[in-house]
């Protein structure tokens, strides 16, 4: 062999084909597939015992051990198939290891559910004897089907982006390529056979050979129902925002009780700070300043604990941004930003943010401006920071998801009575007087507001309005 793998892998899935692209691996001198070896119900094949003297208990026990023994004791370079309901645990060190070859093998998911199906019926899943083959039709079941291309589809992407970041390739082989013996030729060349056989055999048959008609007994239903699927995923929003870290320096806690406030930048932030301080009623200082490793202690110390974070409608939290951070000449102003959306981005600012002539029809021209920056700067069409006070708070979710997400998800609109009702889960008797002024730009926004500006902000926060549900602003009366 070649000195190329030390060991090869099959991605697939049931009723791919798998069976028979291991019987044809088998055929290839110095080359060994061992089944399903991490199969969580059998080790190898239904009957077997052992792999290479390694038993199923002790996989379960350490499944590193079965991974060494395949690829340092069989004869030749040896090998398994892997399907995305095998053991977990080995799933990362086989995508990291660049001495393990993968092969991916797929078939159309419609083919493979209804396979899947008719074996399921007939509890017959090999086939190496016409006169036993057993028959059946399946019955077509739309939202059994969407999860079963769900979780195709997903494990797929899993292994793509695994073999992206890890700089790696595979060897990519389709149901229908396994009766092209130059394909197989390939695949073998590929794994580093010193030869590739003449020919390859089998003894199993094709179980249900019949078009898809005869297969399914609803095909008239699955037909109509296959219409409603998005196969190239039309509905899609495209999204090309900068991944966000969790922004961890950023949280804060009660000094006297299990509650910490993971903030979305442009939102009530001072308000809820304010409440939080008045919850421990003795002067403390809110905890903050975290990095990961106290943020463990804090959460490790405090059992019971609650995170929260809150959401802000997009276009009243753009404004925010955009007051705060553009049009602000002072501490904390973004000033490089604002002189690039002046002279890049034609956004008419005044010097002075207090100047008489900066009235509400020029504060909201500037802000519509901001508006479209904001759509470009998020599809990373400027050279502009997307920044964390601008972000689409989806993104911002998701960065909070790499080191831990909150427990509830607020709206700035229920925050009058969903931070009480915290203080009540915490045994709290004496509650803070909550001010309800969450927006000190509230006001003005409600000045220039009308219907071009939702406009403007749904087609920069798409995301946001999907997944949270937004509608359409509703100034404050």
């Amino acid at each position: 062999m070649a000195a190329g793998f030390d060991l090869f892998v099959v991605f697939a899935e049931m009723r791919t084909g798998s069976n028979l692209l291991e019987d044809y691996l088998n055929q290839i001198a110095g080359i060994t597939c061992h089944g399903e070896a991490f199969n969580p119900n059998f080790i190898g094949y239904p009957n077997s015992t052992d792999i290479l003297g390694v038993t199923q208990s002790q996989r379960e026990d350490n499944p590193d051990r079965l991974l060494r023994t395949i690829r340092d004791k069989t004869d030749g370079l040896g090998g398994f198939r892997y399907f995305h309901d095998h053991d977990p645990r080995v799933l990362a060190p086989i995508l990291s290891d660049p001495r393990c070859a993968k092969i991916v093998l797929t078939r159309n998911p419609l083919d493979s559910y209804i396979s899947l199906k008719i074996a399921r019926a007939t509890d017959q899943w090999k086939l190496t004897n016409v006169k036993n083959r057993k028959d059946a039709q399946a019955h077509f079941d739309l939202h059994e089907f969407e999860r079963h291309l769900g979780r195709t589809q997903a494990f797929q992407l899993e292994i793509m982006r695994a073999l992206q970041v890890t700089g790696q390739s595979a060897f990519y082989i389709g149901y229908d390529d396994l009766h092209d013996t130059e394909v197989l030729s390939g695949l073998a060349r590929w794994l580093g056979a010193a030869a590739e056989p003449e020919g390859f055999q089998t003894n199993l048959k094709p179980q249900n050979p019949q078009p898809l008609s005869d297969k399914v007994a609803n095909y008239s239903q699955m037909e109509v129902a296959l219409r409603t699927l998005d196969r190239f995923d039309l509905t899609r929003t495209p999204n090309f925002e900068p991944r966000r870290g969790p922004v961890v320096p950023s949280y804060v806690a009660c000094a006297r009780h299990p509650l910490m406030y993971l903030p979305i930048r442009s939102g009530p932030e001072q308000t809820v700070k304010a409440w939080m301080s008045a919850l421990d009623g003795d002067g403390s200082e809110l905890v903050s300043d975290f990095n990961q490793k106290s943020l463990r202690s804090w959460l490790q110390d405090h059992p019971g604990h609650h995170r929260f974070t809150v959401l802000r409608h997009p276009l009243a939290r753009a404004h925010a941004a955009f007051c705060d951070k553009i049009l602000n000449t002072g501490p904390g102003s973004f000033a490089k930003i604002r002189q690039q959306l002046v002279r890049s981005h034609g956004i008419d600012l005044p010097d002075d943010p207090n100047d008489p002539g900066y009235d509400l029809r020029a504060h909201k021209m500037a802000f519509e401006g901001f508006l479209t920056f904001l759509r470009s700067n998020l599809n990373g069409q400027t050279s502009i920071r997307v920044d964390a006070h601008w972000a689409s708070q989806v993104t911002c979710l998701q960065g909070m998801s790499e080191f831990c997400l909150p427990d509830s998800l607020l709206r700035e609109s229920e925050l009058s009575s969903a931070l009480p009702r915290f203080a009540e889960t915490l045994g709290l008797t004496s509650v803070p007087e909550w001010t309800g002024v969450t927006d000190p730009h509230a006001e003005r926004l409600a000045a220039i507001h009308e219907r071009g500006l939702d406009k403007l902000c749904r087609d920069a926060y798409p995301r946001d309005y999907m997944m949270f549900g937004f509608s359409d602003f509703n100034a404050p009366a």
